[in-house]
């Protein structure tokens, strides 16, 4: 027996009336029914509040205003395609209608998830530009052994640069290189008594209780990651308000994407120690410039990838309450 849908409204003389055509209908053409009343679900409710009464029955869809005979040829068209399915021994028609009436565990964690994602997603985030932070404190405490777990693990996702990265608990918030020219600062050159083309000697360095410790990922680093948890929170808040636009990307290369490859990559030349030609540019960005761009490749990307998971979420939503009612509704 085919599964007819109907998405109403309370207080709905159109669904009523709907309502009264498949009732009809039934005696002619044996169907279950599923009601689903979109003002129990916030989803359904800002998905199809003005498209109310819907119908769906298999692959078609039917949007009032619509006639008896309307739904009665839609409904026929859906049980002959039952049928020919039937009479043919499709496997995956087969699986796929059984798929539909039954909860899987897949299907409970897809509930879940599209409802709770940006609570994962902003978990790991903190997590990720976090656990940065935990490496100085346990330095700072004489727990050396899971701090230099910390600054390992983190290795492969950041260089570590000392001269680029924030350090707690010292004389200053930052020691940049010489070449940053930043006045009245420690340089890492002073401090540490090595030079800022000893590239692995940089990484390693984490400082001491004069100097404070390092974090575990660079000031850039903590900007983005920073930035995207921030953003994630308001976005969790206020989503209804946050939407994705066409010329979303355009922003996102523009403010996100142009300024960090500017100041990053005119970076590298820097840290060649061999002679350069001269007309290669030579500088070293401050802590500023990093967490700025950073700050805003951060949020730019956010903005733009966010809202298009919640859309896909919305989408899994909608799926889902179809599937819980169907599965509610159509139980022996």
């Amino acid at each position: 027996m085919i599964t007819v849908s109907i998405y109403i409204r309370k207080n709905c003389p159109e669904c009523d009336q709907a309502r009264s055509f498949l009732d009809e209908i039934r005696v002619v053409i044996p169907h279950q029914l599923v009601i689903l009343d979109v003002d129990t679900d916030p989803v359904l409710l800002e998905s199809f509040q003005g498209m109310i009464p819907l119908v769906k029955i298999g692959p078609y869809q039917l949007r009032w205003p619509f006639t008896k005979q309307d739904l009665q040829i839609a409904i026929g068209a859906a049980q002959d395609r039952a049928v020919f399915y039937e009479q043919t021994g499709d496997e995956a028609y087969k699986k796929r209608l059984e798929r539909g009436h039954k909860l899987s565990g897949a299907d409970r964690f897809s509930t879940w998830f599209s409802r709770h994602y940006m609570l994962v997603f902003n978990f790991l985030v903190f997590l990720f530009v976090g656990l940065p932070f935990l490496a100085p404190v346990l330095m700072k405490v004489g727990v050396m052994v899971p701090a230099k777990v910390i600054y390992t693990v983190y290795r492969p996702f950041c260089h570590e640069f000392a001269f680029r990265s924030w350090f707690l608990f010292g004389e200053q918030p930052y020691y940049p290189r010489q070449l940053a020219d930043i006045p009245g600062i420690l340089t890492y050159e002073q401090v540490s008594g090595l030079s800022s083309f000893e590239i692995e000697a940089a990484r390693d360095f984490v400082g001491n209780d004069t100097l404070g410790y390092k974090v575990a990922i660079c000031q850039r680093d903590v900007a983005i990651y920073g930035s995207i948890l921030l953003f994630g929170i308001a976005f969790s808040l206020f989503k209804k308000r946050i939407k994705a636009y066409p010329w979303s990307i355009y922003l996102w290369v523009l403010i996100g994407i142009i300024p960090i490859a500017i100041d990053g990559f005119s970076q590298l030349p820097s840290l060649i120690s061999t002679p350069l030609p001269a007309w290669l540019p030579y500088r070293e960005s401050t802590p500023f410039l990093r967490t700025l761009t950073g700050g805003l490749f951060g949020v730019m990307t956010a903005w733009y990838i966010y809202p298009v998971i919640e859309e896909t979420m919305l989408e899994t939503r909608k799926l889902m309450a179809h599937k819980l009612a169907v599965v509610s509704q159509t139980r022996n």
